[in-house]
């Protein structure tokens, strides 16, 4: 039976569930980065990641409820995570749209859930059913940890090719600006809360578990933007 890690141990683990998996490496994310995509196919990514992380704010809702009372430092994260996401200066999803909208698509569109495929709704429903249903130290694991902390790598190197390939202007592009900053903390942040409250080998092992499938399915959901609307282009070229 595995032994309750050390801190550092545990941390390393988290760390490793994730590399290998990472969504940056995912097809989609490295033509991005190299500049190979055009903005009909950025399009098609707000209109589906507008489904993912819209309802970031509910998924975190759960875990909040689940959280208890006492472990008042999670409680606390959590419900700054979901202002920012709602009620900050400007809704982070309505940031999404109006890159959206300068990629040729529309608010309606986007908000459509007809229009996003059927791994993005895997995706969605996978994360709504672990922050329902999981220790809250497990969702925050997936969720913060899994997910969340991979923001800043992916959009660093997306930025770049959007300012100097695309030549978005800075508005349109302020969505992933904000998530370089913001998310280095919340993904900072969640270590912090697994570190401190995954206090038994069998809680430990659990995050490590959600923590690797988390990142297992960022990637998957990421490589099936470039399978349905890249790869067929290509193919039909």
């Amino acid at each position: 039976m595995p032994e309750l890690l050390s801190r550092d141990e545990f941390r390393t683990a988290l760390e490793e569930a994730i590399k290998g998996r990472e969504a940056k490496n995912a097809s989609f994310s490295q033509a991005w980065a190299n500049g190979e995509l055009k903005r009909e196919h950025f399009a098609r990514w707000a209109e589906n990641h507008y489904h993912y992380v819209g309802p970031f704010a509910d998924y975190l809702s759960y875990v909040y409820a689940n959280t208890p009372d006492e472990f008042t430092g999670a409680k606390d994260f959590t419900l700054q995570n979901m202002y920012e996401e709602e009620l900050a200066d400007i809704r982070h999803t309505d940031l999404l749209i109006r890159f959206a909208e300068a990629c040729g698509t529309t608010r309606e569109r986007v908000e459509d859930p007809a229009n996003m495929n059927p791994v993005t709704r895997g995706l969605q429903a996978w994360c709504y059913a672990v922050a329902m249903r999981e220790h809250f130290v497990v969702a925050t694991a997936a969720l913060v940890v899994g997910l969340e902390s991979q923001v800043p790598s992916i959009y660093k190197k997306q930025i770049v090719p959007l300012r100097e390939v695309y030549k978005f202007t800075e508005d349109e592009i302020e969505f992933f600006d904000l998530h370089i900053t913001s998310d280095v903390v919340h993904g900072e942040r969640g270590y912090q809360i697994v570190l401190d409250h995954a206090d038994t080998p069998a809680l430990q092992q659990r995050c490590l578990q959600l923590c690797r499938w988390a990142a297992e399915m960022r990637f998957s959901y990421t490589q099936a933007l470039y399978d349905t609307y890249v790869k067929p282009g290509l193919v039909a070229a």
